[in-house]
Protein backbone atom coordinates (compact mmCIF):
# COMPACT_ATOMS: atom_id res chain seq x y z
CA UNK A 1 0.00 0.00 0.00
CA UNK A 2 1.40 3.39 -0.97
CA UNK A 3 1.85 6.00 1.72
CA UNK A 4 -0.49 8.94 2.21
CA UNK A 5 2.24 11.33 1.17
CA UNK A 6 3.03 9.31 -1.96
CA UNK A 7 -0.64 9.50 -2.90
CA UNK A 8 -0.70 13.28 -2.41
CA UNK A 9 2.52 13.75 -4.38
CA UNK A 10 1.32 11.55 -7.24
CA UNK A 11 -2.00 13.40 -7.31
CA UNK A 12 -0.06 16.66 -7.71
CA UNK A 13 1.97 15.18 -10.56
CA UNK A 14 -1.21 13.95 -12.27
CA UNK A 15 -3.09 17.23 -11.79
CA UNK A 16 -5.63 15.55 -9.50
CA UNK A 17 -7.05 17.93 -6.91
CA UNK A 18 -7.72 16.63 -3.40
CA UNK A 19 -10.20 17.71 -0.74
CA UNK A 20 -10.07 17.20 3.01
CA UNK A 21 -12.56 17.92 5.75
CA UNK A 22 -11.21 19.19 9.05
CA UNK A 23 -13.02 17.67 12.02
CA UNK A 24 -12.62 19.65 15.24
CA UNK A 25 -12.75 17.21 18.18
CA UNK A 26 -13.78 20.04 20.46
CA UNK A 27 -17.00 20.40 18.47
CA UNK A 28 -17.48 16.75 17.55
CA UNK A 29 -18.47 13.97 19.93
CA UNK A 30 -18.34 10.24 19.25
CA UNK A 31 -22.13 10.31 18.94
CA UNK A 32 -21.83 12.75 16.04
CA UNK A 33 -19.63 10.49 13.93
CA UNK A 34 -22.31 8.42 12.20
CA UNK A 35 -24.16 11.44 10.80
CA UNK A 36 -20.91 13.22 9.98
CA UNK A 37 -19.61 10.14 8.19
CA UNK A 38 -22.72 10.00 6.01
CA UNK A 39 -22.12 13.63 5.02
CA UNK A 40 -18.48 12.90 4.26
CA UNK A 41 -19.28 9.86 2.13
CA UNK A 42 -21.75 11.87 0.05
CA UNK A 43 -19.11 14.51 -0.70
CA UNK A 44 -15.97 14.36 -2.92
CA UNK A 45 -13.71 14.21 0.12
CA UNK A 46 -10.45 12.28 -0.11
CA UNK A 47 -8.96 12.77 3.37
CA UNK A 48 -10.04 13.54 6.92
CA UNK A 49 -8.01 15.86 9.15
CA UNK A 50 -8.62 15.71 12.88
CA UNK A 51 -7.50 18.31 15.39
CA UNK A 52 -7.93 21.79 16.79
CA UNK A 53 -6.02 24.62 18.43
CA UNK A 54 -7.70 24.38 21.84
CA UNK A 55 -8.76 20.73 22.22
CA UNK A 56 -7.92 19.04 25.54
CA UNK A 57 -10.48 16.22 25.61
CA UNK A 58 -9.98 12.46 25.90
CA UNK A 59 -12.08 11.05 23.07
CA UNK A 60 -9.63 11.53 20.18
CA UNK A 61 -8.78 7.84 19.81
CA UNK A 62 -12.42 6.83 19.69
CA UNK A 63 -13.16 9.55 17.12
CA UNK A 64 -10.41 8.18 14.90
CA UNK A 65 -11.64 4.62 15.30
CA UNK A 66 -15.22 5.51 14.44
CA UNK A 67 -14.28 7.73 11.49
CA UNK A 68 -12.15 4.97 10.01
CA UNK A 69 -14.92 2.41 10.48
CA UNK A 70 -17.64 4.54 8.91
CA UNK A 71 -15.78 6.30 6.08
CA UNK A 72 -12.82 4.08 5.10
CA UNK A 73 -10.91 7.29 4.35
CA UNK A 74 -7.39 8.03 5.62
CA UNK A 75 -7.47 9.97 8.90
CA UNK A 76 -4.63 12.42 9.42
CA UNK A 77 -3.98 14.17 12.71
CA UNK A 78 -3.79 17.96 12.52
CA UNK A 79 -2.60 18.60 16.07
CA UNK A 80 -2.64 21.84 18.01
CA UNK A 81 -0.14 20.41 20.50
CA UNK A 82 1.74 17.23 21.35
CA UNK A 83 -1.06 15.69 23.42
CA UNK A 84 -3.38 15.56 20.41
CA UNK A 85 -2.01 12.24 19.20
CA UNK A 86 -4.30 9.28 18.58
CA UNK A 87 -2.42 6.03 17.94
CA UNK A 88 -5.03 4.64 15.54
CA UNK A 89 -4.66 7.49 13.04
CA UNK A 90 -3.18 6.69 9.65
CA UNK A 91 -0.83 9.64 9.72
CA UNK A 92 0.00 13.01 11.19
CA UNK A 93 0.87 16.36 9.70
CA UNK A 94 4.00 17.05 11.74
CA UNK A 95 3.53 20.81 11.78
CA UNK A 96 6.16 23.47 12.29
CA UNK A 97 4.71 26.99 12.46
CA UNK A 98 7.43 28.63 10.38
CA UNK A 99 5.47 31.83 9.76
CA UNK A 100 6.00 32.70 13.44
CA UNK A 101 9.03 32.90 15.69
CA UNK A 102 7.66 31.27 18.82
CA UNK A 103 10.00 28.32 19.58
CA UNK A 104 7.13 26.52 21.30
CA UNK A 105 5.53 25.84 17.89
CA UNK A 106 8.70 25.83 15.81
CA UNK A 107 10.32 22.94 17.68
CA UNK A 108 9.28 22.46 21.35
CA UNK A 109 5.93 20.77 20.70
CA UNK A 110 7.62 18.60 18.08
CA UNK A 111 10.27 17.47 20.58
CA UNK A 112 7.52 16.54 23.04
CA UNK A 113 5.64 14.61 20.35
CA UNK A 114 8.62 12.70 18.94
CA UNK A 115 8.87 9.88 21.54
CA UNK A 116 5.10 9.40 21.42
CA UNK A 117 5.09 9.10 17.64
CA UNK A 118 8.04 6.69 17.74
CA UNK A 119 5.79 4.18 19.50
CA UNK A 120 3.09 4.33 16.82
CA UNK A 121 2.79 2.97 13.30
CA UNK A 122 1.36 6.15 11.81
CA UNK A 123 2.96 7.97 8.89
CA UNK A 124 4.68 11.19 9.95
CA UNK A 125 4.63 13.92 7.29
CA UNK A 126 6.84 16.97 8.01
CA UNK A 127 4.76 20.02 7.16
CA UNK A 128 5.53 23.73 6.97
CA UNK A 129 2.63 25.57 8.58
CA UNK A 130 2.13 29.19 7.49
CA UNK A 131 -0.50 31.31 9.17
CA UNK A 132 -1.87 33.99 6.82
CA UNK A 133 -3.70 37.09 8.06
CA UNK A 134 -7.44 36.69 7.53
CA UNK A 135 -9.07 39.88 8.82
CA UNK A 136 -9.57 38.78 12.43
CA UNK A 137 -7.61 37.06 15.17
CA UNK A 138 -8.01 33.29 14.85
CA UNK A 139 -7.56 30.60 17.48
CA UNK A 140 -4.23 29.59 15.93
CA UNK A 141 -2.90 33.13 16.24
CA UNK A 142 -4.16 33.46 19.81
CA UNK A 143 -2.86 30.12 21.03
CA UNK A 144 0.49 30.24 19.22
CA UNK A 145 1.05 33.91 20.10
CA UNK A 146 2.50 34.51 16.65
CA UNK A 147 1.83 37.17 14.05
CA UNK A 148 0.45 35.86 10.75
CA UNK A 149 1.98 36.82 7.43
CA UNK A 150 0.24 39.86 5.96
CA UNK A 151 -2.19 38.69 3.27
CA UNK A 152 -0.72 41.20 0.81
CA UNK A 153 2.86 39.97 1.31
CA UNK A 154 2.86 37.07 -1.14
CA UNK A 155 6.62 37.35 -1.71
CA UNK A 156 7.30 36.83 2.00
CA UNK A 157 4.90 33.87 2.09
CA UNK A 158 6.64 32.30 -0.91
CA UNK A 159 10.08 32.90 0.59
CA UNK A 160 8.98 31.34 3.87
CA UNK A 161 7.46 28.34 2.10
CA UNK A 162 10.64 27.83 0.10
CA UNK A 163 12.66 27.88 3.32
CA UNK A 164 10.35 25.14 4.63
CA UNK A 165 10.98 23.07 1.52
CA UNK A 166 14.74 23.52 1.91
CA UNK A 167 14.43 22.42 5.53
CA UNK A 168 13.13 19.11 4.20
CA UNK A 169 9.42 19.55 4.82
CA UNK A 170 7.19 17.58 2.46
CA UNK A 171 4.07 19.77 2.47
CA UNK A 172 3.25 23.47 2.65
CA UNK A 173 0.07 24.32 4.57
CA UNK A 174 -1.30 27.85 4.03
CA UNK A 175 -3.74 28.53 6.87
CA UNK A 176 -6.15 31.43 7.25
CA UNK A 177 -7.51 29.91 10.47
CA UNK A 178 -10.72 28.21 11.50
CA UNK A 179 -13.70 30.50 10.93
CA UNK A 180 -11.49 33.10 9.24
CA UNK A 181 -13.20 36.17 7.83
CA UNK A 182 -11.27 35.81 4.58
CA UNK A 183 -9.56 32.83 2.94
CA UNK A 184 -5.94 32.83 1.83
CA UNK A 185 -5.75 35.20 -1.19
CA UNK A 186 -5.48 33.48 -4.57
CA UNK A 187 -2.53 35.72 -5.50
CA UNK A 188 -0.62 34.44 -2.46
CA UNK A 189 -1.50 30.80 -3.19
CA UNK A 190 -0.31 31.25 -6.77
CA UNK A 191 2.99 32.82 -5.72
CA UNK A 192 3.72 30.03 -3.25
CA UNK A 193 2.70 27.28 -5.67
CA UNK A 194 4.97 28.73 -8.36
CA UNK A 195 7.90 28.95 -5.94
CA UNK A 196 7.90 25.50 -4.31
CA UNK A 197 7.86 22.06 -5.89
CA UNK A 198 6.15 20.20 -3.03
CA UNK A 199 2.34 19.92 -2.61
CA UNK A 200 0.48 22.95 -1.28
CA UNK A 201 -2.46 22.65 1.12
CA UNK A 202 -4.84 25.58 1.66
CA UNK A 203 -7.41 25.91 4.44
CA UNK A 204 -9.40 28.37 6.51
CA UNK A 205 -12.27 30.66 5.56
CA UNK A 206 -13.37 28.60 2.54
CA UNK A 207 -17.15 28.75 2.48
CA UNK A 208 -18.25 27.88 -1.05
CA UNK A 209 -17.57 25.58 -3.96
CA UNK A 210 -16.38 28.58 -5.96
CA UNK A 211 -13.81 29.37 -3.26
CA UNK A 212 -12.56 25.79 -3.44
CA UNK A 213 -12.26 26.03 -7.21
CA UNK A 214 -10.45 29.37 -6.99
CA UNK A 215 -7.91 27.86 -4.60
CA UNK A 216 -7.38 24.93 -6.98
CA UNK A 217 -6.93 27.23 -9.96
CA UNK A 218 -4.40 29.30 -8.01
CA UNK A 219 -2.29 26.20 -7.39
CA UNK A 220 -3.59 24.45 -4.27
CA UNK A 221 -3.17 20.69 -4.50
CA UNK A 222 -5.35 19.93 -1.48
CA UNK A 223 -8.06 22.19 -0.06
CA UNK A 224 -9.35 21.86 3.49
CA UNK A 225 -12.90 22.76 4.47
CA UNK A 226 -14.25 22.80 7.99
CA UNK A 227 -16.73 25.23 9.48
CA UNK A 228 -18.84 25.71 6.35
CA UNK A 229 -19.17 21.96 5.83
CA UNK A 230 -20.04 21.40 9.49
CA UNK A 231 -22.73 24.08 9.49
CA UNK A 232 -24.30 23.22 6.13
CA UNK A 233 -25.26 19.54 5.69
CA UNK A 234 -26.02 20.24 2.03
CA UNK A 235 -22.80 22.13 1.25
CA UNK A 236 -22.14 20.20 -1.96
CA UNK A 237 -25.79 19.99 -2.99
CA UNK A 238 -26.98 23.57 -2.75
CA UNK A 239 -24.10 25.44 -4.39
CA UNK A 240 -23.10 25.76 -7.98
Amino acid sequence: MSSIYTFIKQAKQNGQKLLAVLVDPEKTSVNDVLLLSEKIKSAPITHILLGGSTFHGNHLDELVRQLKIHTQLPVLLFPGNHVQIAHLADGILFLSLISGRNPEYLIEQQVQAAPILQKTQMEVIPTSYLLIESGSQTAVERVSQTTPIDRTHSDLAAQTALAGQYLGHKLIYLEAGSGALNPVPTELIQKVAQTVSIPVIVGGGIRSLSAIQQAYEAGADLVVIGTAFEENPHFFETQS
